[in-house]
């Protein structure tokens, strides 16, 4: 395959390390969490800055487990490059945008820093297509997409912050580096980290506290289906939400009888 890069005050595109592949059990482990329990987790254990705020689902009803691969764009700037209309948006095979997606692995996410910026579109529909044929499972994004109606029809999840008629580098942005760190949403991505995304939005879970928020969720997860259940059924909210002494010994009481449905609890 050969070597695309663009030469000159700056050699692009920039390079971070090889990313380590994530253990599919713990992926398969956080099919059951939700981005607003991984954030509360994390939330807890003193990591504060977990929700990458802008981008919001294009479609709801996903849920999304993936490694983050990273893709990060810089301001545009003329003596890096400044060969704009004519030629620029075939330039960009030379850029980290495409470099990025020859690193996709199934399971994977790309993640984009492009500053909340609407004035370029960081993946249309061909790009989109390539990401969900290597097996890319998602796009976290806080800027723009483009064709978006084409989008719609590829079953990949994205998060994004809209739509725009910009191809990427149109605007004031250029893709610069790949496997990077990235500032996604006020929220700092390492490549390698995993995303949880859903309808209330994407979440970093560092991957060094991975497995913790795992177990932390577990238990979480459980009595709020007992709450919730509880709830509904017309439960006091200052017993079950979140619950108080008596209302965590009658879900102690549920989970040594094997769960069984909360009105026969």
């Amino acid at each position: 395959m050969p070597e695309y890069r663009i030469e000159g005050a700056w050699s692009l595109p920039v390079k971070g390390p090889t990313i380590a592949p994530v253990d599919p059990e713990l992926v398969e482990a956080f099919r059951e969490v939700s981005s607003a329990t991984a954030s509360a987790k994390l939330h807890q254990m003193g990591i504060t800055r977990t929700f990458i705020e802008g981008p919001r689902p294009t479609k709801s009803g996903r849920h999304v487990v993936g490694r983050a691969v990273t893709l990060q764009f810089m301001p545009m700037r003329e003596d890096i490059y400044s060969d704009a209309g004519v030629t620029q948006e075939y330039v960009e095979r030379a850029t980290a945008l495409w470099a990025v997606l020859d690193f996709i692995e199934p399971g994977d996410v790309l993640v984009a820093q492009a500053y909340g910026s609407l004035r370029s579109g960081v993946v249309g529909e061909m790009l989109a297509h390539h990401l969900h044929n290597r097996g890319g499972v998602g796009l976290v994004v806080d800027g723009g997409i483009r064709d978006s109606g084409r989008l719609a029809e590829i079953d990949l999840p994205i998060w994004a912050n809209g739509a725009t008629p910009h191809y990427a580098s149109q605007g004031t942005l250029l893709p610069w580096g790949y496997h990077v760190p990235v500032a996604v949403g006020g929220a700092l991505v390492l490549p390698g980290d995993l995303i949880v995304a859903d309808d209330d939005g994407a979440v970093v879970v560092p991957i060094a506290k991975a497995w913790e928020v795992v177990e932390s969720s577990r238990t979480h997860e459980a009595w709020e289906d007992f709450s919730r259940a509880k709830l509904a059924q017309g439960g006091a909210l200052r017993r079950y939400y979140p619950l108080d002494d008596v209302g965590l010994a009658e879900y102690e009481a549920w989970e040594r009888d094997g769960r069984p449905p909360v009105g026969d609890a």
